[in-house]
């Protein structure tokens, strides 16, 4: 599938910024099943200071710095990306404790390494709640069936309420109201996968959504999305399940970022000098490069 995606982050600044310094994870990654042909970031006002480098789990990081007075901050990402990912033949995988022996053993300390995703990270602590819940997959064995079995139980049994929980909410309130978004059921799978000993990551990135049948597409209708990937050994490696839907992700699933929860991935971060508050606002558009073209043909 071909994509055109564009992002829009900005913050705005009652009071103005003296000078800021930020970091953007925005851009896309490319990989075996991600092919991004082109992809740019423009940022208003124009930064004093850029700099591009990758992180330690490769994501692409914009460094900025803005050394004059701003009340808004707008960055902007216009990109284009195929992705064909193959969902693995998961009828094989190894047991759930063959798995976690040999991420326990792993010697390779590279940030893709399934060493950093087994314990509890920033925003992913363990709890007596989590373990509870995490206990009533520990029967089974195939460690790809289990994760698959966590996705559909977390769609099935938990209600997507946007609003109500924000980045650092803890798992455990999850649990208790079984409310939240996107996010909040990655970090519960993530927690419960560590917890049955499976090294399981944040992935951050974009599901292409459809509008309802006869409607035209939104701009910015579309929104960050987050799921989940669980190391399955050596021979399968990682593969990713979006809990949110149920499903393992498929070609409607587009990566920006991998880390081991919220905190290695958001989209924007820094520090700014002022002596009031900002208000945060994105937008995100997704639309199929076939679907697009189809509809220009309509135009008069």
């Amino acid at each position: 599938m071909l994509y055109d995606v564009r992002l829009q982050i900005a913050a705005d600044y009652p009071v103005g910024v003296k000078e800021a310094r930020h970091m953007l994870r925005m851009r896309l990654r490319a990989s075996r099943d991600q092919d991004v042909l082109r992809q740019d970031l423009t940022v208003s006002p124009k930064p004093d200071e850029t700099h591009r480098a990758a992180d330690f789990f490769g994501n692409h990081c914009d460094h900025i710095a803005i050394l004059h007075r701003h009340d808004t901050l707008e960055a902007d990402l216009s990109a284009r990306i195929r992705v064909s990912r193959q969902i693995p033949d998961l009828s094989g995988s190894p047991s759930r404790e063959a798995v976690a022996a040999s991420a326990l053993g792993y010697r390779d300390t590279g940030g893709s390494s399934p060493i950093h995703f087994r314990g509890a990270s920033r925003l992913i602590v363990p709890s007596a709640a989590s373990r509870a819940f995490a206990r009533d997959f520990a029967s089974l064995n195939d460690a790809a069936g289990l994760a698959l079995n966590m996705t559909k139980a977390i769609f099935e049994g938990f209600t997507y309420a946007s609003g109500e929980t924000g980045i650092d909410t803890p798992v455990d309130e999850v649990l208790r109201s079984r409310r939240g978004v996107c996010q909040d059921f990655a970090h519960l799978m993530i927690l419960a996968l560590r917890g049955l000993g499976l090294p399981a990551a944040y992935v951050s990135g974009f599901l292409r959504t459809d509008p309802p049948p006869g409607r035209p597409r939104l701009a910015g209708a579309d929104a960050m999305h987050a799921w989940v990937a669980v190391w399955l050994g050596e021979a399968l490696g990682w593969v990713q399940f979006d809990p949110t839907n149920g499903v393992a992700a498929g070609n409607d699933h587009l990566v920006a970022a991998f880390g081991r929860d919220y905190a290695d991935v958001a989209p924007m971060g820094g520090v700014v000098t002022t002596s009031g508050g900002q208000a945060a606002r994105h937008a995100v558009d997704v639309v199929p490069v076939a679907e697009e073209a189809a509809h220009r043909a309509t135009l008069p």
